[in-house]
């Protein structure tokens, strides 16, 4: 049920190689210390450095509770748009650190993208980081774009967010969006089957201990919640009538059976699933497009995807009319 996609440049070797000399480290290094008090918002600011993307605009955007940007590679006027989670363990990461892929995505799609600065732990549950996904879509449909016309996407935990807000969207009756893209999804918030999967340790950016640490995170972070439940996962969900997916893992990393398994529960379930491998591309590979050409490529894809997606949604809603007018 995979696109399988083989080869790996001799770049994405070398850039595995360095993550697991370095970046796996640190990782363990923090899992076995896992205190609010590391300044995860560092990496964030530290991101501000980067150049943006030649040609590429963005302006601020004030949600409710959050910050967000509204990025432009020239494709403003389209009716076309992407509204992006990103990753960073419900943790790290922000507006800053993916701009660059965020923009890549806003030019293969022709589509301005929405990127969402939610709110994160431990100030924050990460209920309160879906409802940040909630009002991104609620301030899209405020702007005009029809939800036909919006597609949600996001990388490891964003793309747990990203299914987490569609869910949501169906729950308050909201008009379902276009389509979804994840990227080395975090689906299931239970490590057993992680943890357990054959190739757990070949992943080159996290241990196996990341994945407990980050777990016991969540928990306290639900107990400090007004509601006191755990975090849902997406793969538990009812996702019948969400929109055609499209997900796309490495074949090493840990998260690959995340991936695996809500692609099956999604086709159980009759959700339209595009469900692409990469033959050992680290997470969230798409990150490096100045690096590596399977970055590239993945982006193209999800570009096509987008497309695809808005342009099949438009048809068969003009179908649907000319059937009531008939």
């Amino acid at each position: 049920m995979s696109d399988f996609f083989p080869g790996a440049s001799l770049r994405s070797q070398v850039l595995a190689h360095s993550l697991r000399m370095t970046v796996k480290p640190l990782l363990g290094v923090w899992a076995q210390w896992p205190s609010p008090l590391w300044p995860a918002g560092v990496i964030d600011y530290a991101a501000r450095i980067v150049p943006p993307l030649r040609g590429v605009g963005h302006r601020s955007v004030r949600l409710e509770h959050c910050a967000a940007e509204l990025i432009d590679a020239g494709n403003l006027g389209n009716e076309t748009v992407v509204l992006y989670l990103h990753g960073g363990g419900f943790l790290t990461c922000g507006l800053n650190t993916h701009r660059r892929l965020v923009a890549r995505i806003s030019a293969s799609a022709e589509a301005a993208v929405l990127s969402v600065g939610y709110r994160m732990m431990p100030k924050h549950p990460i209920r309160d980081a879906i409802a940040d996904g909630v009002d991104g879509y609620r301030w899209l449909l405020g702007q005009g774009f029809e939800a036909r016309k919006i597609v949600i996407a996001g990388d490891s935990a964003g793309g747990y967010l990203t299914f987490m807000t569609a869910l949501t969207l169906v729950d308050l009756d909201l008009p379902r969006p276009a389509g979804l893209v994840a990227l080395s999804p975090l689906t299931d918030m239970d490590p057993a089957g992680k943890l357990a999967h054959p190739g757990a340790g070949q992943c080159p950016v996290f241990p196996r201990s990341v994945l407990t640490a980050l777990t016991g995170l969540a928990d306290q972070d639900a107990h400090r919640d007004a509601t006191g439940k755990p975090c849902a996962s997406p793969v538990d969900g009812i996702l019948e009538g969400l929109p055609p997916v499209l997900i796309q893992v490495g074949s090493t990393e840990m998260l690959y059976p995340d991936a695996e398994l809500m692609a099956e529960r999604l086709a159980a379930s009759g959700v339209p699933i595009t469900f692409e491998v990469w033959d050992r591309q680290v997470h969230v590979f798409q990150a490096a497009a100045d690096l590596i050409p399977e970055a590239n490529h993945a982006i193209a894809q999800i570009g096509n995807f987008v497309r695809t997606a808005t342009t099949a949604h438009t048809l068969h809603s003009d179908r649907s009319d000319e059937t009531v007018a008939l």
